[in-house]
């Protein structure tokens, strides 16, 4: 199930009926501006990436902050007034992406009073599919997203980068942690957690590791290959378990991506897409615009099309081109643009 209720007009939308379409996210503060932009380049979609999200966020400005208030977990009137936000300038909530780590990081970790931030992770999962939002953004790495180098892509604009003979790999927690040990706390919280998603009507979408190294400090990334993503949807069987399909990240892996988008989008496990690429795979990989990277974003976009994926594509991470601004938009209204131009094209290929 994937429909959302608008609690306030009774209108409810169906988002498995929608088509395979174009939005923005990767931002905490819905502001006003935000969303007249996001509307003015043509799209209707947004997901809301809130893992660093507290009640006095400094960007947002008083009239306009929302207070996504706690601790421990979010509250379904929060959650449900920053989707009717979104609505009231005619844009649909796909997603809620990424909780705080300090949410389930004892889960991630097996930690003393795992339990207790479990049951905080189920009421959060269970008010946003109360408040309507039907897909919740996941990822598995306690030390969050490892970036160590700058680079500088096409016309001197800015990018991240990994370079692995650089890191200075310092332990992130107490000790190093096992793969075994985070495989057990995965399916832990698997098998706690995909039941109530099921019955709140959720679909939980799980990010690759960034990067897909073996360990990061300490912590095993698990999330790194095809196999263990083979391995973590087979773990316990679910539908409304799947892919928050980070195209970048699996580009950094140096996998096969025809193999991986036949495998997953056959079996509906392709729930939304971060369309971005890079140049180069583990050890060293950087950033890059939608138009240059390893793989062909067109042949890419129609095999998503070919295995039936009808789902959100957002652009994630851009190069930091001139006069951006720290959530990059004028980097992503290009990737936008790019996204729609190939839409269309390969509409008109099917007669439509």
């Amino acid at each position: 199930m994937s429909r959302t209720i608008n609690e306030s007009d009774g209108e409810s939308v169906d988002f498995d009926a929608l088509p395979m379409r174009t939005g923005l996210g990767q931002f905490m503060d819905p502001t006003d501006e935000k969303l007249r932009f996001i509307k003015q380049l043509g799209v209707d979609d947004v997901l809301l990436n809130m893992y660093r999200y507290t009640p006095d966020y400094p960007h947002m400005p008083d009239n306009e902050r929302i207070p996504l208030a706690g601790d421990e977990e979010w509250s379904y009137e929060n959650l449900l007034e920053l989707r009717t936000r979104v609505e009231d300038v005619g844009l649909r909530l796909n997603a809620i992406e990424n909780i705080p780590i300090s949410f389930y990081d004892k889960i991630m970790l097996g930690k003393d009073g795992r339990e207790e931030q479990m049951e905080h992770v189920k009421t959060t999962i269970r008010n946003i599919g109360r408040a309507g939002i039907p897909m919740f953004g996941y990822h598995w790495m306690p030390g969050g997203v490892g970036r160590n180098v700058d680079e500088t892509v096409r016309g001197e604009a800015g990018a991240s980068g990994f370079d692995l003979d650089a890191l200075d790999d310092e332990l992130t927690h107490d000790r190093e942690y096992t793969e075994a040990e985070l495989w057990e706390n995965y399916e832990y919280f698997l098998r706690e957690l995909l039941p109530v998603a099921e019955q709140a009507g959720v679909k939980m979408c799980l990010h690759p590791n960034d990067p897909p190294i073996e360990s990061l400090g300490g912590i095993p990334q698990l999330f790194r290959n095809f196999e263990n993503f083979k391995r973590a949807m087979e773990l316990v069987p679910s539908p409304n378990h799947g892919l928050e399909f980070c195209l970048g990240c699996w580009s950094e892996m140096g996998e096969d991506l025809e193999t991986v988008i036949r495998h997953f989008g056959e079996r509906g496990k392709l729930f939304y897409v971060h369309f971005r690429d890079v140049e180069g795979t583990v050890p060293r990989f950087h950033e890059t615009f939608i138009d240059q990277g390893n793989y062909d974003s067109y042949e890419i976009l129609s095999l998503l099309d070919e295995v039936g994926f009808s789902g959100l594509m957002i652009p994630d991470h851009t190069p930091h081109v001139e006069g951006d601004s720290d959530w990059e938009h004028r980097g992503r209204a290009h990737a936008v643009g790019y996204l729609n131009g190939m839409l269309t094209a390969i509409r008109h290929e099917r007669g439509e």
